[in-house]
């Protein structure tokens, strides 16, 4: 039905058309007592034509009123169909018209949903030059109140062709029941290519090698759904090395070459970001460098990804930056999966071209002497005794105070490419180790401590891996905030960044004793190596002395002999 103007909705999920005329300011709150979050789909709006988002539009706020953080905003402009999420079990929107005299007409559902349940769980990412992907169930019936986003990413400078090869959704006049929508970039915040429903075989091109698709059901009609496949074609012209993005965890990085922006009909002149005071570096290039979540950079929470997009507006020469804002340079970094992607690309008239490279994050670990985690452990191996508190933390350098780092897994092994032997100190964010206890979270660090394990009984060394959760930290359901989860929901719970780390080895003090001891031996035998040398040339020297004198006293005594003998022979001569 038509609701009049506002309304209190406690049901799990409705569908709302809303009529309006001039002049007009409606609120609805969505609230229900359940841990769980609220979808906002509006399918279809039509406002006054030409209104601003000053004096028209359509505000949704992440809590119970319109004192709640902003969490989006619709106006007459907005080339996407909006899908907004709460954080928390409540949800407003408010709705203003200004004094023009139209009909203005919306559609709009909405539902309560649990994040990382297996109703959630669809979508994807799409890399290579070409690929497949379907509708959840295809080609049975797709299920009710899903929201499906599937990323395409082909090779540097190509574009997609993207074609449906089977498509059947609920049809209606204006796709507001069950749709997909394509857009073209790398978000849903991209342009809008086209919005379908019905029984078709639809055809989309992107400007380049980005693309986002997008399925949207409601609780009617279900029906097979579809089956595509996409495939990639050079982008024309040539590519300008000298235009780039760097992503990291700390920062953002755009070199853009003069020569590019001359052939746009541009100056170096006439840019800025998102935060105006933001000023490049200008030397043979034009070079922006600013920490990640600064210069007016937009974070957005994607469930498997978060996004961060800035925007150099460019203006060409002698016009006003302020009004002549039909050209723009934006820079997205996504982090997902332990690993980092850059986007750069510029759209002028609707062309877009973009160049993209991969990185990682910057997460280390390390061992430090007490709970204090002031003195971290600056030697390797790592000697200890059995059973000491040993205290480990994992660092995120990252320059966005809002990432929380949680600690999900931790494995100990005595082999360093962790094979089949393994220990678990932390499984899914649960201890499993008596000794192991977890610090609460603490800006981009994670924190533990446990006692040396039994491992290093058995074997001379060991190795710490820990599977580290990076999440948005104003986010209240991600995988951080849920802690530690059972193995059977582990598989459906989604995470924002994941990456390992590996700190090692670790071995007892009394190996280290025993090699010392073993050590200090050997010093000794080579020191007195050489003494018992000179000691057997004096006895030999002596030996040949005393050696050499019997010989003389032999033959003294062999002489008197014969002189005696002589004597004797002439007295009895006599």
């Amino acid at each position: 039905g038509v609701p009049h103007c506002g309304a209190s909705l406690h049901e799990p999920n409705k569908a709302l058309r809303i009529e309006l005329n001039a002049n007009s300011s409606c609120i609805w709150q969505i609230q229900r007592n359940a841990n769980q979050t609220v979808r906002l789909v509006f399918s279809h709006f039509k406002f006054a034509p030409s209104s601003s988002c000053e004096t028209e539009s359509i505000k949704v706020f992440d809590g119970p009123s319109t004192a709640s953080p902003l969490l989006g905003q619709v106006c007459d402009d907005t080339d996407a169909v909006p899908v907004l999420e709460s954080s928390s079990d409540s949800l407003t929107f408010l709705i203003t018209t200004n004094s023009v005299a139209f009909p203005r007409n919306f559609f709009v559902y909405y539902y309560f949903f649990s994040p990382g349940s297996r109703t959630e769980s669809c979508g994807g990412q799409l890399t290579g030059p070409n690929g497949t992907f379907s509708s959840p169930n295809y080609p049975a019936p797709y299920p009710q109140f899903r929201y499906c986003v599937w990323h395409i990413q082909a090779p540097n400078n190509s574009k997609i062709n993207l074609e449906f090869q089977d498509f059947f959704l609920e049809l209606d006049r204006n796709c507001q029941l069950d749709f997909t929508a394509v857009y073209d970039g790398p978000t849903s915040g991209s342009g809008l290519l086209g919005k379908v429903c019905g029984h078709a075989q639809p055809t989309f091109e992107s400007s380049s090698n980005m693309m986002t698709v997008v399925l949207s059901t409601d609780d009617t009609n279900s029906y097979r759904g579809f089956s595509a496949q996409y495939s990639t074609v050079p982008l024309p012209g040539p590519v300008e090395p000298n235009t780039t993005l760097t992503c990291s965890s700390d920062s953002m990085r755009i070199v853009l070459s003069k020569s590019y922006l001359a052939s746009l009909g541009f100056r170096e002149a006439h840019l800025q970001l998102n935060d105006p005071s933001c000023r490049p570096v200008v030397t043979d290039s034009i070079i922006f460098s600013f920490p990640l979540a600064s210069c007016g950079t937009i974070k957005k929470d994607e469930g498997h990804s978060i996004t961060y997009t800035n925007t150099i507006s460019l203006a060409p020469a002698g016009s006003s930056i302020t009004h002549q804002r039909n050209t723009e340079i934006i820079a997205l970094c996504r982090m997902r999966n332990n690993q980092t992607l850059e986007l750069i690309y510029t759209t002028t008239n609707n062309a877009i071209q973009n160049l993209a490279a991969a990185g990682s994050y910057n997460v280390s670990m390390a061992f430090y002497e007490s709970d204090l985690f002031s003195k971290p452990i600056q030697y390797s191996p790592y000697y200890v005794d059995l059973n000491q508190t040993l205290f480990a933390e994992v660092t995120l350098h990252s320059t966005d105070p809002n990432l929380q780092v949680f600690i999900d897994t931790c494995t100990a092994s005595p082999q360093p490419d962790f094979g089949s032997l393994t220990y678990d100190l932390i499984r899914s964010g649960c201890n499993k180790d008596d000794t192991v206890v977890t610090y609460p979270a603490f800006e981009n660090h994670g924190r533990f401590k446990f006692r040396a394990f039994r491992f290093l009984r058995s074997f001379p060394s060991v190795y710490l891996q820990c599977d580290v959760v990076i999440c948005d930290s104003n986010t209240s359901n991600s995988r951080c905030a849920r802690g530690c989860i059972s193995r059977q929901k582990r598989a459906f719970s989604p995470y924002t960044w994941k990456t390992n780390t590996v700190v090692g080895p670790i071995r007892l003090k009394r190996d280290l004793r025993a090699a010392e001891h073993s050590e200090s031996l050997t010093e000794v035998e080579a020191e007195e190596t050489p003494n018992l040398q000179q000691y057997n040339f004096y006895t030999l020297a002596f030996v040949v002395l005393i050696s050499n004198i019997l010989i003389v006293v032999a033959v003294i005594l062999k002489h008197h002999k014969h002189q005696v003998g002589y004597s004797y022979q002439n007295v009895q001569s006599s």
